[in-house]
């Protein structure tokens, strides 16, 4: 289905601006590395709790600060591939949310309460689920690990939302480097320290945990090792280092401990992931390249049969076909070839939902996804498809009552509040409209912003006593939701 790639809205509630310098001048070279015990997890400075609230609030300006890629069949397959190894991995007290973030740069990052950032440029340097995994095995890891807690712990700090809004910056550098960079470093030229600043010792913990992760988890952990590989030849090839390498220093030694604890481990020899392989091309025809020369690569690809499989070569051309509204070559290649071969196949009908819906065929697309969401009912791709669909169709109703049933049990789905709200809109039905608008805020940390559109649904409720008291429920718990984060 149509994917967004947030832009960000201005949330008010964090200061991007605060600078990282502020971490790296606290710190003395002879102090660099200490930290408490393994075992310590940190809970006299960030009790889980307060991890879990302060992950939140970072989440929520994250969302309307950076370039997030909301596309549901990336989401369902990372997250997917982020609890294949989560299920693996030891002390997660929490529930893991993996995201992506529209960036070429290599690399990924975690936050507080289990958030853990991807940027597109990873899947598309990856040469194998397995690279992929390693680095998010690698991310789980810093934080069962509780890294960023383990460092405030080391230096003391009273407060851990002031590291938050540092952090703020940090992740607005990773997801936009130009404006985080300009954000953070204002009056702090000299600053060498722009990310956050793990130990040694860190990594090798991660490293050392990652590893046995991923091959628990039935991936080959020779993919740390070549990942490592991967890092290493883009730091020769330009004279600034990948971003990866900036926050997670890639020096001879830990290259070397971990290709020696890589050696510990069988090889496992896996077979092509054809979700992988579809995710990657995925990624790169719609979020990588221009429209125009993504068409010139993925033809020259199909031509020259340099895919890793054929189905993901045609898959990226058939995205890159529909981009350029070449709709009917599109639909060859989607519908009439990879869709009827593999009819289950999510990554397909997502794609073969837009191409009906650009031709104008909406009772198709509505018809060809109904089997599917009668199996599956909440599955998000299905779903969302089907909302889109709906919503095009101008059957609005059904697309409220399909969005409701789905956010009962996914109650912070920008994606679905938004559809939502459109379908309200389509309907006349302004004061649900309004409440859906406030719901997409509120997911953005922007509290103000949300009470707003509350009070306008508020006039629109009537005469309706109920309606007036739940609008003033809400507003309540808003108000409350913000100056709970305030008193962090």
């Amino acid at each position: 289905m149509r994917s967004i790639v947030r832009k960000g809205i201005k949330s008010g509630f964090f200061i991007l601006g605060m600078s990282l310098a502020a971490i790296a001048h606290s710190q003395t070279q002879n102090d660099k590395n200490i930290l408490p015990e393994i075992g310590v997890v940190a809970s006299e400075v960030m009790p889980l709790d307060k991890e879990i609230l302060v992950g939140d609030a970072v989440m929520r300006q994250m969302r309307s600060q950076a370039p997030l890629i909301a596309d549901p069949i990336l989401d369902e397959y990372l997250q997917d591939l982020g609890n294949r190894l989560v299920a693996y991995a030891d002390n997660a007290k929490f529930p893991f949310r993996f995201f992506w973030v529209n960036n070429n740069d290599i690399n990924a990052f975690a936050f507080f309460g289990g958030h853990i950032g991807v940027h597109s440029g990873l899947i598309y340097r990856a040469k194998n689920e397995s690279e992929l995994a390693s680095v998010l095995a690698h991310e789980i890891a810093h934080v069962t690990q509780r890294h960023i807690a383990r460092r405030m712990q080391a230096q003391q700090r009273s407060s851990p939302l002031a590291l938050a809004s540092m952090l703020g910056g940090v992740l607005l550098a990773i997801a936009n480097p130009e404006a985080g960079m300009a954000a953070i470093s204002a009056g702090q030229a000299a600053s060498a320290q722009l990310q956050i600043d793990y130990t040694r010792s860190n990594e090798q913990e991660a490293d050392r945990i990652g590893i046995a992760m991923l091959a628990r988890a039935g991936f080959d952990p020779r993919g740390a090792a070549t990942f490592f590989s991967t890092l290493a030849s883009q730091y020769r090839m330009v004279s600034r280092p990948p971003a990866r390498l900036l926050s997670h220093p890639l020096t001879e030694s830990r290259i070397a401990d971990a290709r020696s604890r890589v050696d510990d481990y069988p090889a496992v020899n896996l077979p092509q992931n054809l979700s992988f392989e579809l995710a990657r091309a995925r990624v790169v025809a719609r979020y990588t390249f221009d429209s125009e020369y993504s068409l010139e690569y993925f033809k020259a690809m199909v031509e020259k049969s340099t895919y890793s499989m054929r189905e993901a070569g045609l898959y990226g051309l058939g995205i890159a076909y529909l981009r350029n509204e070449q709709f009917d070559q599109a639909r060859k290649i989607i519908i009439d070839d990879l869709l009827a071969k593999d009819p289950e196949n999510l990554f397909y009908l997502d794609v073969a939902t837009d191409i009906s819906l650009a031709q104008r065929k909406f009772d198709e697309a509505v018809a060809r996804l109904q089997p599917h969401l009668q199996r599956t009912p909440r599955n998000q791709v299905l779903v969302l498809n089907q909302a889109n669909a709906l919503n095009e169709a101008r059957r609005y109703e059904e697309s409220i009552a399909l969005l409701k049933d789905f956010l009962l049990v996914h109650r912070e789905h920008e994606l679905a509040y938004q559809m939502l709200s459109e379908a309200y809109k389509g309907a006349k039905q302004f004061q649900d409209m309004h409440q859906s608008k406030a719901e997409v805020y509120a997911l953005y940390g922007a509290y103000s912003r949300a009470v707003d559109e509350l009070q306008y649904a508020y006039n629109f409720s009537g005469e309706s006593h109920l309606e007036k008291q739940r609008i003033r429920a809400r507003i309540k718990q808003l108000r409350e939701e913000e100056e709970r984060l305030k008193r962090l």
